[in-house]
């Protein structure tokens, strides 16, 4: 029995041909003559069909087949009520053969149609044949009867087949847009990250080259400080110099991350990189305990190697920053699709939720000290590689940074 779920069920609204069914069910009702338990039956059938896919208990499988036994059920009392084998109200035996055609497949119409024949021809059962007899023409007609359920059995069921092959088409077109909106939506955001990135990158450069020679002027002039006759009389002139020259230094070192950011990358891809050697060479100078779970299947990359030695130091330090002391970072290669996935997961603090749609745009960190450029500068080598970068993180579980490169070039 396929899946009831093949056809959809909304919620009770009133519709038009909800309107037009019970007018058809009343009109019904008011053919004489009006016997009592015969408008009863009729209206129980009416409510059935109206309330059909209406009821979240219907729209599951038992559900469904609970309600096409309702329908046979008060369908077959009120054939016998009016007459039995010569009953007018036979075709109601379509209702539960329409419901059976349109959720449960041909499998489950061909058992209703078989069964709504011998639900009909168990009239013949409760016949006084010592007194009635059928003439010729009467079993014509029982027979054509017959023959009119199960032709209509077939047609509705061709029908109900088209529409369920047309709503799996539908769900399949809709899964499918799904998917390509999400797409649509991932190449804006690293679109516009690439813009930001792209802007701030020329900013940077702007400033850290405005810097440089203000700070090398400052160092200099420390440097004589320290060596001055002033200096050796007095020790903290001498300490004051030497503290100058230090911060001097770290603020170079900032400015040459700053450099770093903004300068144009051009990788030196090489056809064929074994990303594992690379791994374990950023691994050792990383000097993190490290879990290593590597797919053999994983072929040679195109890749810059030592960028891409780089992102992965990068990821491993930021990793051992977060992790507790001894705690060891699982690094996993393996393939997805068309792309390798190398990812670098951390039992550590892991990164609020706010912070994951920004965490690899610069001058975002999670970290007290620090600018936030690491991160960017890693996506900017990654882009620069035709690959994509995702985060998966919870507070006090963790984090994992998984980086995807294409199998083939794609620059």
């Amino acid at each position: 029995m396929p899946d009831d779920t093949n056809i959809p069920a909304g919620p009770f609204k009133l519709r038009m041909q909800d309107v037009i069914l019970a007018l058809l069910f009343a009109a019904m009702a008011l053919l004489p003559p009006q016997d009592p338990w015969e408008l009863a039956l009729i209206a129980t059938l009416g409510i059935l069909q109206l309330l059909e896919g209406r009821i979240p208990l219907l729209r599951r499988a038992a559900g469904r087949v609970t309600f096409i036994l309702l329908q046979f059920i008060v369908g077959w009392v009120l054939i016998g009520y009016s007459g039995g084998i010569e009953s007018t109200y036979y075709l109601v035996f379509l209702f539960p053969m329409v419901s059976a055609a349109t959720y449960v497949g041909i499998i489950g119409t061909l058992a209703v149609s078989i069964a709504a024949c011998a639900a009909y021809s168990s009239f013949l059962l409760f016949i006084d044949w010592e007194h009635l007899y059928l003439a010729p023409d009467q079993i014509k007609v029982f027979e054509l009867r017959l023959l009119v359920l199960a032709i209509t059995a077939v047609l509705v069921n061709s029908l109900g087949d088209a529409l369920r092959k047309r709503y799996r088409e539908y769900q399949a077109l809709a899964a499918q847009l799904a998917e390509t909106n999400a797409n649509l939506l991932a190449a804006e955001a690293t679109v516009r990250r690439s813009e930001r990135l792209a802007a701030l990158g020329q900013l940077s450069a702007g400033l850290a080259h405005e810097l440089r020679n203000p700070l090398g002027s400052i160092r200099g002039s420390a440097e004589m400080l320290s060596k001055s006759k002033a200096a050796l009389e007095n020790p903290l002139a001498g300490e004051l110099a030497s503290i100058i020259s230090s911060e001097v230094d770290r603020t170079n070192s900032l400015v040459t991350r700053f450099l770093d950011f903004a300068r144009p990358l051009q990788p030196t891809v090489e056809a064929n990189v074994d990303v594992r050697h690379v791994l374990d060479e950023a691994i050792r100078r990383a000097g993190v305990q490290v879990i290593r779970n590597y797919a053999p299947e994983v072929p040679p990359l195109p890749i810059d190697p030592e960028l891409m030695e780089q992102v992965f130091l990068n990821l491993l330090s930021n990793a051992k920053e977060a992790s507790p002391q001894g705690s060891p970072v699982t690094v996993r290669v393996r393939l997805s699709g068309d792309e390798a996935e190398i990812s670098v997961i951390d039992r550590g603090v892991g990164i609020a939720a706010e912070k994951l749609d920004t965490i690899f745009n610069p001058f975002v960190t999670t970290k007290k000290t620090g600018v936030g450029l690491g991160l960017a500068i890693v996506a900017k080598i990654v882009d620069e590689h035709g690959g994509r970068l995702a985060v998966e993180s919870e507070p006090g579980k963790g984090s994992t940074f998984r980086v995807l490169l294409p199998l083939k070039n794609t620059k």
